[in-house]
């Protein structure tokens, strides 16, 4: 596949990785629907699009809703008239330990409600399954070559402090193995998926972050800064180039490591 010509979906596009993977599709030549919740965010990158000489339209949509989802994707067809790459970069964090203790009694004073753990299911596993699930369908009945990518973390392997997290990433991180199964079952041969798992990434959260604490978090970093969401684009736009790599999550961390744990 070759990003030029081809037309590009991007949830969580008005943002962060999304931002980035929007427009260096769009620099590449490919036409790009920016889907976002935040409608300034999105006619932001969709003008920057314009402006840099790009083709984009914006759609702000729930990724949660199945009704939402496939009017996203009908809408892209309709305005570009295919569909070949499809990148869920929307998802939240919420985080919190499962328990809380009192410090005086050491009994539990709080828990994680369903405030903090179901809108991080909803929107970073089911509304990645939607927007990948309805993504496919139009390929498929298109008969378009296509390319998945969900985005996972680094944080699948387990994080503290985020059950709800990384149980979500977790899940999503399986997903390419899966889908490319059925697709192998069902002869379907033109579709490949691929998922991303980012580490620590130059988001707004992670930069205005104090610095000392992300200090701390830096000394676990091989190359010792935070991964931009540039470099996270440019890890996608290789995947759609080279069809070897399919049915997988590839990390990309900068070299994630725990060396102070061991004994020297």
């Amino acid at each position: 596949m070759n990003i030029q010509d081809s037309v590009a979906l991007i949830t969580g596009g008005g943002k962060g990785i999304g931002e980035a993977v929007a427009k260096l599709f769009a620099r590449q030549g490919a036409k790009v629907a920016v889907v976002d919740l935040m409608q300034a965010d999105i006619d932001r990158v969709v003008a920057d699009i314009k402006e840099m000489g790009g083709q984009a339209i914006g759609i702000q949509a729930n990724v949660t809703s199945e009704a939402e989802t496939a009017r996203f994707v009908q809408g892209t067809v309709e305005a570009f008239g295919k569909l070949n790459i499809a990148v869920s970069c929307a998802g939240i964090i919420r985080d919190g330990t499962m328990l809380s203790l009192d410090k005086e009694t050491g009994k539990v004073s709080k828990k994680m409600g369903l405030d903090k753990w179901q809108p991080v299911i909803d929107i970073d596993l089911t509304g990645s399954f939607l927007t990948l699930r309805d993504a496919a369908e139009a390929m498929v009945n298109g008969g378009w070559d296509g390319l998945l990518v969900p985005i996972s973390s680094v944080n699948k392997v387990g994080q503290v402090g985020q059950l709800n997290y990384a149980s979500a990433k977790a899940a999503v991180a399986m997903m390419p193995k899966i889908i490319v199964g059925e697709f192998l079952l069902r002869g379907i041969r033109h579709i490949r998926c691929v998922g991303i798992a980012p580490g620590y990434t130059a988001t707004p959260m992670l930069t205005g972050m104090n610095q000392a604490a992300l200090h701390t978090i830096l000394e676990d970093v091989h190359i010792d800064r935070l991964i931009e969401p540039q470099e996270i684009a440019d890890l996608i736009a290789h995947c759609v180039s080279n069809e070897a790599l399919n049915a997988t999550t590839i990390e990309i961390t900068g070299g994630l490591c725990y060396p102070r744990g061991i004994a020297k």
